[in-house]
């Protein structure tokens, strides 16, 4: 199973002490840089041959996967002109744009393993890849830079731009849920989870997503009734039903920060799903 290799960055003298201005989020500008310094790198070490070719001083161009018209493909795949070549487009790309290429780079990376040497152009012409492997290390680097990016962001292993998690939070989001009922729990768990973090989630998304979380608790409330009193039973559902998430009528309140409390009710409704889980199956 992959999981990501976090790695605690050094901070010096002024991001310690508070005086760097830039040293807690890159902007666009820096973000694309910094991407462009790694795609360049992934290209010469040979991760993008198998996708999109090579060129040989003997044989010439040598087509990969995306055929020969890579510009087409990437058109075909995104709807989207004035993408490649990556590395000469990439300082004109809007934040969509960024993210659309950061997925469909993860969709196309793969490590080389064997290959040979061409002493007259000094170069490596590689035949067998790696997919996974590449996409472990693209998503570990990409990573690296995403988090600092704005409010966060990462990419999921389905090769997803997520909204990152607070700190503190991410191992909740992430923790491996009991096996209890794959078909009205896990996967409505998951869909939630998803749709909460997807880029750009709308308010009304995320609401969706929170009432799928309680609409799991409902669907566990029979079991729940043996596991809680029912007063603490009626609590799991009060704050849903008073603030605007489940029912609408002239008592709820919805005048509050919900770029703020949605996160907060999130992370409150998925812990009480893990812990109700934990104590039915006890």
């Amino acid at each position: 199973m992959r999981c990501d290799k976090k790695m605690t960055k050094r901070q010096y003298y002024s991001m310690r002490m508070g005086k760097n201005p830039h040293s807690l989020k890159l902007d666009l500008i820096m973000l694309v840089r910094l991407f462009r310094v790694l795609y360049v790198d992934y290209a010469k070490k040979g991760f993008f041959q198998e996708a999109f070719g090579d060129y040989c001083a003997d044989a010439g161009e040598i087509p990969g996967k995306l055929g020969s018209d890579i510009d087409a493909q990437i058109f075909l795949i995104l709807r989207k002109e004035n993408m490649w070549p990556i590395n000469e487009k990439c300082t004109e790309y809007s934040e969509e744009d960024l993210f659309d290429i950061i997925e469909f780079i993860y969709d196309n990376i793969s490590k080389p393993i064997e290959g040979f040497y061409h002493q007259y152009d000094d170069s490596w012409h590689y035949d067998k890849f790696d997919q996974n492997a590449g996409k472990d290390e693209f998503r570990q680097k990409i990573n690296e830079l995403l988090r600092d990016y704005r409010d966060g962001f990462e990419l999921s292993e389905n090769g997803e731009i997520l909204v990152a998690i607070e700190n503190g939070l991410d191992d909740l989001v992430k923790e491996n849920l009991l096996e209890y009922d794959s078909k009205n729990i896990d996967g409505k768990l998951n869909g939630a989870i998803l749709k909460f973090r997807l880029y750009r989630s709308s308010e009304d998304e995320k609401r969706d997503a929170i009432r799928d979380l309680v609409d799991v608790i409902e669907y566990l409330r029979p079991q729940i009734k043996n596991v809680l009193n029912s007063k603490d039973e009626n609590d799991l559902f009060n704050i849903a039903n008073s603030f605007g998430i489940r029912h609408h009528n002239e008592k709820q309140k919805t005048d509050y920060d919900k770029s703020v409390w949605y996160n907060w009710m999130f992370c409150y409704y998925l812990a009480t799903i893990h812990a109700v889980l934990k104590l039915i199956k006890k």
